[in-house]
């Protein structure tokens, strides 16, 4: 097989290259999670990233992505298919881009995973208080017309 051929692997039941993207999938009713996705999006690299706003009926997820925990933790799908959830997959998006790969790195030392992890669940229950917080700030949505409960 030619070197220049780009070889194909099977992930999650369909085909795809070695080349995919890491998908972000996000919260596009919330003004806090549309600014941070914003701000990723905005970065060199970003074009290492596909976003995906979950809050839309129409959102492709995956067959093992339902729309309920799309909806109310980060998810990011990897390369190779998997996906990855809260802290982890905040640590995902940090290695696909090449501002925070430091981020990564540190996030993968000793003891600072499951630290990141317990601070990801202290917040999921006062995200809308800081979601409220950033519209007062003038962050907005990008979905304002959320299909989604």
């Amino acid at each position: 097989m030619p070197k220049e051929r780009v070889s194909e692997v099977v992930v999650a039941g369909r085909v795809a290259d070695e080349q995919q993207k890491t998908t972000v999938y996000f919260d596009g009713s919330c003004p806090l999670c549309t600014a941070e996705i914003g701000h990723y999006a905005s970065l060199e690299g970003a074009d290492r990233l596909s976003f995906v706003d979950v809050s839309k009926s129409d959102a492709s997820l995956g067959d093992d992505l339902n729309a309920d925990d799309a909806m109310g933790r980060f998810h990011v799908r990897l390369p190779d298919g998997s996906l990855a959830s809260g802290a982890e997959g905040f640590v995902a998006v940090w290695a696909a881009l090449p501002g925070w790969q430091w981020a990564s790195r540190l996030a993968r030392l000793p003891g600072v995973l499951p630290m990141l992890k317990l601070g990801y669940l202290l917040f999921l229950p006062v995200r809308p208080f800081f979601s409220c917080i950033a519209t007062w700030l003038g962050a907005r949505s990008a979905n304002t017309e959320c299909t989604r409960p």
